[in-house]
């Protein structure tokens, strides 16, 4: 008999409880249940109230405690959706009467959530709130595509950005050109609908067309496809590949790792390939 026949974990810890009038504001992660944060899963089985996005999986609502209240706030790109305002006030709302709130994201709530504006509002009202960090899909999908954001044989580096501004478009702040030049590896969020011109732009700053690139779709769930292309190609490749959002999308050599670091393709039968920067490598840790 193995030793998880006969022993059960036991966690040396005592965890907050959700108060009456307080609102988490919680990342559920890129998807797989089993990535929540203990803090999350707490929420889900105290909370009375669960605001939950498009993007939280429906196993890990499964979690909520018997009685609880889901409210979908989703916010999909070019779908009919709730404005911002009135789901920061919805959280107001029910924290004022007295509920324990539990504000469920996909991802990370203050990576690209949404969840600072949440936050602001909820001080602007005097609800008292926490903050629980998720893993965010620009880590955490990429990592179960077999793609690492950083490798120190590739990049000290790593930027995460937007594909789109509140109104829609390419972001105008971001510096494409510095950001070309100097990042090594570009992990965007929301970037397909503009992938055409984001890549005009970094080509323009000197990113080479064959450049790898890899868009993750559902990243993290049974319907994780991965489409490995390259940067002259990406608009392309994605429009006769069919895939539709969310996605992430990861520019950089890190994408040559995935066919020697596809784990759970691995797991399918799938033969993992040899470094391709082992040659000439040095260990200098």
């Amino acid at each position: 008999m193995s030793m998880s026949d006969t022993t059960r974990l036991t966690l040396p810890m005592h965890l907050p409880a959700i108060e009456p009038g307080h609102v988490w504001l919680a990342g559920a992660g890129p998807g797989d249940p089993g990535l929540l944060t203990l803090l999350a899963a707490q929420g889900l089985a105290q909370a009375d109230v669960i605001v939950h996005d498009a993007l939280v999986n429906e196993d890990c609502l499964k979690l909520a405690r018997t009685g609880a209240i889901l409210e979908y706030a989703g916010k999909r790109g070019g779908k009919p959706s709730a404005k911002q305002r009135d789901i920061s006030l919805r959280l107001v709302e029910l924290a004022k009467a007295g509920h324990r709130v539990l504000r469920l994201k996909g991802g990370d709530p203050f990576v690209f959530g949404r969840g600072g504006e949440e936050a602001l509002t909820l001080v602007e009202h005097g609800v008292p709130f926490r903050i629980v960090p998720g893993i965010t899909a620009g880590i955490g999908g990429l990592a179960y595509a077999g793609i690492p954001v950083t490798h120190r044989e590739v990049n000290h580096a790593v930027t995460f950005l937007t594909g789109h501004d509140s109104s829609g478009v390419v972001p105008d702040r971001i510096d494409w050109a510095a950001i070309g030049r100097g990042s090594p590896v570009i992990v965007m969020y929301m970037a397909m609908k503009h992938i055409g011109q984001i890549a005009a732009n970094l080509m323009a700053a000197g990113r080479g067309p064959d450049e790898p690139v890899a868009f993750v779709c559902n990243a993290a769930t049974p319907e994780q496809s991965v489409l490995e292309t390259t940067l002259g190609r990406a608009e392309a490749d994605m429009t006769a590949a069919g895939i539709e959002p969310p996605a992430i999308v990861v520019i950089g050599e890190v994408v040559r790792l995935r066919p020697s670091l596809d784990w759970l393709g691995a797991l399918s039968g799938r033969k993992l390939q040899s470094d391709p920067f082992a040659v000439g490598q040095k260990d200098t840790a």
